[in-house]
């Protein structure tokens, strides 16, 4: 049932790009922190994507089917993407002179976020256009899914 492995792929990219809307949120919504936990500003994090090719050594998918697993065999070259990891944005703070803020260091420098808004606006307008796409995908595929039962009737 190849339908069901281009769902998975489909969902994965649903899942990356809430993932990664989620990620801009939380940059957006600490845009003017400049006292975190681990000391210091807010530092912009972001998603790094790794594209999934469908791909498995033939040396694995022998083994599975010799150990009886053909039908995780098929399941394990599903493609798609998903996320490596959330890093952190290295770029620099910004500064503002103000030598009264609390956060302020000895020469009256107060370390502002590397949070830029129009990059995050930028960058949620591009994952949800992605989140849109993907679930049109699906939609077509829900409607190629639901004509070939038709077909069966």
């Amino acid at each position: 049932m190849a339908f069901l492995s281009t769902i998975n792929i489909i969902g994965s990219g649903i899942t990356a790009q809430h993932l990664r809307l989620d990620v801009i949120s939380e940059n957006v919504t600490n845009i003017n922190t400049t006292r975190t936990e681990g000391g210091g500003a807010y530092r912009r994090k972001v998603t790094v994507f790794q594209a999934e090719d469908g791909r498995d050594r033939f040396r694995n998918v022998l083994a599975r089917t010799r150990d009886g697993l053909v039908s995780n065999a098929r399941a394990a070259s599903t493609g798609g993407v998903r996320v490596v990891e959330i890093g952190e944005d290295p770029s620099d703070f910004k500064l503002k002179y103000d030598p009264t803020d609390p956060d302020a260091n000895e020469e009256g420098y107060v370390e502002l976020p590397n949070v830029d808004l129009v990059k995050e606006i930028t960058d949620a307008m591009a994952a949800s256009q992605a989140y849109s796409a993907n679930v049109t995908a699906f939609n077509v595929i829900k409607s190629v899914i639901s004509s070939g039962m038709e077909i069966g009737r």
